[in-house]
């Protein structure tokens, strides 16, 4: 899959209270979540993002507590994927959990500017700069979490598997 948007860039440690404010936490439905996303960091971040768009961050993305609404909201806020330098190890197994697609690359997450057009390969691990013409490399992901994330993540991969067998 290739994903494709501009790049909206964050700093180190954005944790899971700043993806989405814990006094939103009392729904699971996706769209709220989504009407809330970083609405502490930028009350206009969820009217300036347009589908597709990347978020792009330092270390330890998604810090904080184990919130599977935070990648919840990301996903339906139209956020396609996250590229940072490294993520907090509940959130990289939530994300996957909730189809959420995330790279590592601290090359990309340097190589790249506020308002840059990104392309990223989740099968080659490829990030393409397309305003600055750079490639930077992360791991792709693995063919089973590709999986996960094309199935819209684990509750619909185990109910399609189920449905299958």
């Amino acid at each position: 899959m290739i994903y494709k948007g501009r790049a909206w860039k964050l700093g180190a440690n954005v944790d899971t209270d700043a993806i989405v404010p814990a006094r939103h936490l009392n729904t699971w439905d996706p769209q709220e979540l989504a009407s809330h996303l970083m609405e502490d960091v930028d009350p206009e971040f969820r009217a300036k993002i347009k589908p597709g768009d990347i978020i792009v961050a330092g270390d330890n993305f998604g810090c904080g507590s184990s919130r599977e609404h935070a990648p919840i909201a990301i996903k339906y806020g139209g956020i396609s994927c996250v590229v940072a330098k490294n993520f907090a190890r509940i959130f990289y197994r939530n994300s996957f959990n909730m189809g959420l697609p995330i790279f590592e690359s601290p090359e990309a997450v340097d190589g790249t500017h506020p308002g840059d057009e990104l392309e990223v390969d989740s099968q080659t691990g490829t990030i393409k700069n397309t305003t600055t013409g750079q490639t930077f490399q992360a791991q792709p992901i693995p063919p089973f979490m590709q999986q996960l994330i094309e199935a819209g993540g684990l509750m619909n991969y185990v109910k399609n598997f189920k449905m299958k067998g």
